[in-house]
């Protein structure tokens, strides 16, 4: 079962080329279609705060969650906690939506302080990456 929530306020999802099909620079008179679109893929327990921007073609991240108001134009690893304008990471989440606590002494480890679940992150700075211990 996929669980993604949305806010009752949806977010944007938009795309970098908004405008109709165009061939050499010109308008060619039609409307975009389907094929003509770009996705935004939202992964499993994803989360997509109210009135976030998300600018196609992006990512978000399993189990990551997008703060209200941020503008998401890069992917989103998964559990990743992003806001701001462009969205940047500011911490990790775990599967249960809580913010992940740093574990004393252990560089790189990751806790839920709700349900206990520890994390491995990899990686520096916005290539930084997380995974869930089995």
């Amino acid at each position: 079962m996929t669980t993604k929530a949305i806010h009752p306020l949806p977010p944007v999802l938009t795309s970098v080329r908004p405008r109709a099909p165009q061939e050499e620079g010109r308008p060619v008179g039609s409307l975009k279609r389907g094929g003509d679109w770009e996705a935004v893929d939202v992964a499993q327990g994803a989360s997509l705060g109210a009135r976030c921007v998300c600018v196609a073609p992006v990512k978000i991240g399993a189990w990551s969650l997008v703060a209200a108001g941020a503008v998401v134009t890069r992917d989103v690893p998964d559990y990743a906690l992003v806001a701001g304008v462009p969205a940047k990471r500011i911490g990790w989440v775990g599967r249960a939506g809580v913010r992940l606590v740093a574990k004393d002494g252990k560089p790189g480890v990751w806790e839920c302080p709700q349900t206990g679940e520890i994390y491995d992150e990899a990686g520096t700075g916005a290539e930084a990456t997380l995974t869930a211990r089995s």
